[in-house]
């Protein structure tokens, strides 16, 4: 397998194309916006049909409804792809959703993996994202070449759906730990504490996070990063896990509040903002607390 087209060069699906160039495949990919692949140095195409012309076709899209549409609209998957292309969706997507194309796209036989990542920009770059994979392992065994040229893990979950069952349970936890941190943060450094300390504190005691760990020695630096997660997508995971809870009749306590904490972060504005920022609208409505000190540069 050396003929890899994408479907979405974005933030993420950009950089794995690239990733996947550099790392010798032969790489080609459709976007709407036209210059993405010029830009990244890879093959442009006009089409979601001439990209299912390829050994293994990548999906690196914003959701479900996005994914539904390259496969079921005119020239989409379902139409112009060949038996024995295997399509790759690393999509935060659904399960169910994932599930009812795996079924269409059987039909017409051709292989779906679900195989969303975690890590964001700088491990997409780097090739040492981590990848969850659902679907048949014949599958999976026929890409692995490429999964393990852009990750560090390849965790192989079994039946079409667990990957995007286990991505979702992940953001769930990623959402809630960085909205806890930044309401502790600010609570901390409300009472007169240093930021850099009291993140220090936190790293060596119990609470510590991702969150703790990662995010907010850059955010103290001024640096929200730019290229992660945008804050409206971290909307669309939550509700993407709580659509799991409602159809599981499972409980959830947290759930929602999170997702309340990120909903008014895009009200006032800061919807296509790294998720990073919650940290300064809980900042504001704590009277103005950054994390940042004030005579440094504003970033």
């Amino acid at each position: 397998m050396k003929r890899v087209n994408f479907i979405g060069l974005g933030n993420m699906g950009g950089r794995m194309a690239k990733r996947l160039s550099e790392q010798g495949f032969s790489v080609a990919g459709y976007d709407p916006r036209a210059e993405a692949a010029r830009e990244l140095g890879v093959t442009s195409l006009p089409s979601v049909s001439a990209a299912c012309d390829a050994d293994a076709l990548f999906l690196s899209l914003p959701s479900s409804r996005e994914v539904e549409a390259v496969f079921e609209e005119p020239g989409g998957i379902l139409e112009s792809g060949n038996r024995g292309l295997v399509v790759v969706d690393m999509t935060t997507a659904e399960a169910d959703s994932t599930r009812r194309l795996y079924a269409k796209a059987r039909e017409r036989g051709i292989a779906l993996l679900d195989a969303p990542i975690s890590g964001g920009p700088k491990p997409a770059d780097e090739g040492t994202l981590t990848i969850m994979v659902g679907g048949d392992d014949e599958a999976l065994a026929y890409v692995r070449p490429a999964l393990t040229a852009l990750s560090s893990t390849v965790h192989y979950l079994g039946e079409t759906g667990n990957g995007h069952v286990a991505k979702a349970v992940n953001n769930f936890l990623n959402a809630v730990n960085l909205a806890a941190a930044s309401e502790a943060m600010v609570l901390g450094v409300s009472c007169g504490l240093d930021p850099s300390r009291l993140r220090e504190v936190i790293n060596s005691s119990s609470g510590r996070n991702w969150a703790t760990e990662v995010r907010f020695e850059r955010i103290i630096a001024g640096d929200y990063q730019e290229g992660a997660l945008k804050t409206d997508l971290m909307v669309k995971d939550l509700g993407v896990y709580l659509g799991l809870v409602e159809a599981q009749d499972a409980p959830t306590f947290l759930a929602q509040p999170t997702m309340g904490v990120y909903e008014l972060a895009v009200k006032e504005g800061h919807g296509a903002s790294p998720a990073n920022r919650i940290v300064d609208v809980v900042g504001d409505l704590a009277g103005g607390v950054r994390m940042q000190d004030p005579d440094a540069p504003n970033p």
